[in-house]
């Protein structure tokens, strides 16, 4: 009885779903409407599939967790860890979907975004860009199309490119190159590509070889169909799917004003109506920019989705900074905070160190933050590949103690019972669900 009524609600959910993209659809400028009907019929037919049964709340974790924890050095952490494995698992705000589930995922595909649903993720992440007619799509840069989609096996939209395919030089030293960009493209354009898992070959000397860049860790199984959206889309996709929304907006790779007139302010603004417009509350809408500029014109000028407003935090980039010095932070913690800022969101290596003991602790950084009333948020777990050698750059502070794939678990538990983060960002949504769910984090 129980299996009859959640197949009864999910389809009388896609159908709100379909009804939602219908009418986004009508009013995308140069779109087909037979084009926009089977786009919406195969996007039904796909969430039916990829969701089946299970329930809004539930969660389908997979096999990896159950791996990482297997995978721990032994201790109380492992044992509370491995008592949790025959679940229940459910949905929790703690688990945010990175671009959806890109480790085996195209990012920010439908199929990204459901898989990243059914592993828990209560909130998922559109990376907000937009094309030459100014639309609003869902990409990580506003110049990745090369790297992410089937953009340069499609001639006619090849040529359109920024800088078109150039061959790698192997005698030379010169590695192949591309770049195509959202904005070389419009929407109508844009609809005609396939995401692909985000990667390229640099010593390639065919668009074929160029695009056959999968990093060994990852997997084409899943990227033969990446279905892209536009931000409205993911909207009304998430919304049927139960999750709550993070959208980035990201920094232009274009001159604003683009094209003369169309101003950052204006973009910033663009992002927030297209959920006003779609009755989405304020309190379910975490918007996110590496721009403080960003960050603070929406705590000023649309304050409702202002207050969960996050500020990315990429003053790493600064060779001066040192998550341990606060006089290398400009502004200061307590400056953010003044200024209307609520929530801060660092690369996880700068909330974490290793002691004198050898163990892994909060930052001085992710301290100062606690001290000065932020809230915080941290990306991206699941990211780093296998982590033997010591996890690459998201554990460069913590390196000396990461030895084996299961000290994610152990770093993540730092982030969440010693530095307190509200939220992880994970490649692989189903890992941090699971140790939500295991430490009743909701």
């Amino acid at each position: 009885m129980r299996m009859r009524h959640l197949k009864s609600r999910w389809q009388k959910l896609l159908c709100r779903l379909v009804m939602g993209l219908s009418l986004i659809a009508s009013a995308s400028a140069g779109a087909a409407p037979d084009d926009n009907e089977e786009w919406l019929a195969d996007v039904h037919q796909l969430i039916h599939g990829l969701m089946g049964d299970i329930g809004p709340a539930t969660a389908d974790v997979g096999p990896r967790p159950h791996y990482l924890v297997e995978d721990m050095d032994d201790g109380w952490l492992k044992k509370k860890l491995q008592s949790c494995a025959n679940g229940p698992f459910y949905r929790t705000d703690f688990s945010i979907g990175h671009r959806g589930a890109a480790m085996q995922f195209p990012e920010h595909t439908v199929e990204s975004y459901v898989a990243a649903a059914k592993m828990g993720a209560g909130i998922v992440e559109c990376d907000v860009t937009f094309t030459k007619d100014r639309e609003l799509v869902c990409r990580h840069s506003q110049c990745d199309l090369h790297t992410t989609t089937n953009i340069l096996a499609i001639p006619e939209l090849a040529a359109k490119c920024s800088q078109p395919f150039t061959p790698a030089d192997p005698e030379n030293g010169i590695p192949a190159s591309a770049q195509c960009c959202t904005s070389d493209l419009t929407l109508e354009e844009f609809r005609q590509l396939k995401g692909k898992m985000d990667g390229a070959n640099p010593m390639a000397t065919t668009v074929e070889e160029y695009m056959a860049g999968t990093p060994g860790w990852r997997t084409d199984l899943y990227a033969q169909n990446g279905t892209l959206l536009t931000h409205a889309e993911s909207i009304e996709l998430f919304k049927e799917l139960g999750v709550k929304f993070t959208p980035e907006l990201k920094s232009p790779s274009v001159e604003m004003p683009f094209e003369g007139d169309y101003t950052q302010e204006d973009y910033a603004r663009q992002m927030i109506a297209d959920y006003w417009r779609a009755g989405v509350r304020a309190r379910d809408v975490w918007p996110q920019s590496f721009n403080l500029q960003d960050v603070l014109y929406w705590v000023e000028n649309t304050p409702a989705y202002g207050r969960q407003a996050v500020y990315l935090d990429g003053r790493y980039s600064d060779p001066e900074f040192d998550s341990e010095d606060p006089q290398t932070w400009e502004p200061s913690m307590q400056e953010l905070k003044d200024r209307g800022v609520q929530i801060i969101a660092p690369p996880t290596w700068m909330l974490l160190k290793v002691n004198d003991n050898g163990k892994i602790v909060p930052s001085k950084y992710a301290r100062r933050a606690k001290r000065a009333g932020l809230d915080i948020i941290t990306w991206t777990l699941e990211r780093s590949g296998p982590l033997a050698n010591g996890g690459g750059w998201y554990y460069q502070t913590v390196s000396e103690a990461i030895n084996n794939d299961g000290d994610v678990m152990t770093a993540l538990h730092v982030l969440a019972k010693k530095v307190g983060v509200i939220g992880v960002f994970s490649d692989w949504p189903g890992t941090v669900t699971y140790y939500a769910n295991c430490m009743d984090i909701r």
